[in-house]
Formats: structure tokens, sequence, C-alpha cells
């Protein structure tokens, strides 16, 4: 069911965007700050096949949108949640490593003075 709904909603998306490139704008860059003609749908009326069909196509849109939240959403009674887990889902943090005996130091060794050998430090 889900893939149908899926299915029916990337269609409907497509088609959607297409109708919408599709009509042509009526009026210009007045109508955003108010200049325009008195009536709702513009000077032309509500429109003809186009604007009918990009209306189908956003009601089905939403339907869609709708009905696969309502399909895809996570059960109330799961046991996978961290609000039905409680303490149980809570773990504690890993226990600290001791130091490697060799491992990296940031202590300074001292360095040997001029004529002795590396090897014999003292």
């Amino acid at each position: 069911m889900q893939t149908l709904v899926l299915t029916i909603h990337i269609l409907t998306c497509v088609f959607l965007v297409i109708f919408v490139l599709l009509q042509s704008g009526q009026e210009g860059m007045g109508v955003i700050f108010g200049g325009g003609s008195g009536s709702v749908f513009g000077s032309t009326g509500a429109g003809g096949l186009l604007v009918r069909i990009t209306g189908v196509l956003a009601a089905i849109f939403l339907v869609t949108s709708l009905a696969y939240n309502v399909l895809t959403k996570p059960s109330a009674l799961s046991d996978s949640t961290l609000m039905t887990q409680g303490a149980a889902g809570i773990t504690a943090p890993a226990p600290a490593q001791a130091p490697v005996p060799g491992g990296v130091s940031f202590e300074e060794k001292a360095l040997p003075k001029p004529g002795e050998p590396a090897g014999e430090q003292k």
C-alpha cells in the first residue's frame, strides 16, 4: 500500500510541476504590490482547463501526502522508542583504559651531554 501511495504521490508531484509551469502569468510584477484588477482570479476570470487540472493535482498531492504520513508513522506500541524504554535504554559510558606502557609520553627526556653515547643517560 505504501508503494502505491508513494508512486501516485511522485507522479502527482511531477505533473503538478509541469502544469504549473505550463500556465502563463496573467500580469506582471504589479500584482505583488497590489496593482491588478479587483477580482480574486484576475481580470480574465478563473481560467480554463489548466487551472482545473492544477487544482485536482494539488488535491491529490494533499491526500497522498497525508495518506503516506499515516501509513509510515511508527507504532505507538513499539518497544524500539526511547520514551518507552526508560532507563533500560540508557547505557553506561565505556570505562577509561589504562595507559599502555611504552606509549606516547608528553614528558621531556634529557638530551645526552656532548661526548656521551645516547644509551648512557644518568
